[in-house]
């Protein structure tokens, strides 16, 4: 029989993919049901292979009201490679700061103009209408634990960045980031929406209510 050479799937297999094929149509129909939030954490899926993790609904409202806070009245936010900081903070559309976020992964071009692609292997390769020091506060969270693409990170977030830094970066590269951005660990234990193998941090320059 020719259909003895087709692999088949084992029935605890097949239960796990309608599973997954479910919550997905669960999560479509979420997001086209009215009052949906596209700004809402999740509402952009992870992708692992782009080395993406989401915070935790807490420690993206945590983060973001640090950054307005540091950013002070009218202030400009610049979140680079750290979506869900930018999206707790449109939540909040209608205080007084602006964000805009620099971002590799080019579904996040659905929130407009903010949106600005950006390779962190081309740390200064930005539109020209992006000043240098331009910005109050810039978040960065790195997508790859390596000192490569902490310095490269670090040239753009320099380049940003009026004088305040919040950088967001496993544990184990605290003197990395002391060496290329000159900033401190935090006590504030940032957490992410799925659990980490690699213990994460906080570092600032500036005296911040992460401590």
């Amino acid at each position: 029989d020719d259909d003895d050479d087709i692999p088949q799937l084992s029935s605890h297999t097949l239960a796990a993919l309608q599973e997954f094929y479910l919550e997905q149509q669960q999560r479509e129909g979420m997001k086209t049901s009215q009052g949906f939030n596209h700004y809402s954490i999740g509402s952009i899926e992870e992708d692992w292979q782009l080395s993406q993790f989401w915070y935790s609904d807490e420690t993206a409202s945590c983060l973001a009201k640090e950054a307005v806070v540091a950013a002070g009245k009218g202030g400009r936010i610049a979140c680079v490679s750290a979506p869900s900081v930018y999206q707790k903070l449109k939540e909040w559309d209608g205080e007084d700061f602006s964000v805009c976020i620099l971002e590799y992964d080019r579904r996040f071009a659905v929130y407009g103009e903010e949106f600005i692609f950006y390779d962190y292997n081309h740390p200064l390769s930005l539109p020209e209408n992006l000043l240098p020091h331009s910005f109050d506060i810039v978040i960065a969270d790195p997508p790859y634990l390596s000192e490569e693409c902490l310095q490269k990170t670090a040239e753009t977030v320099k380049y940003l960045t009026k004088g305040k830094i919040l950088l967001c970066t496993g544990a184990i590269m605290e003197e990395q980031a002391a060496k290329h951005l000159g900033v401190k660990i935090c006590k504030f234990i940032p957490k992410h929406s799925r659990n980490l193998a690699n213990e994460f941090r906080c570092y600032v320059n500036y005296a911040s209510g992460l401590d």
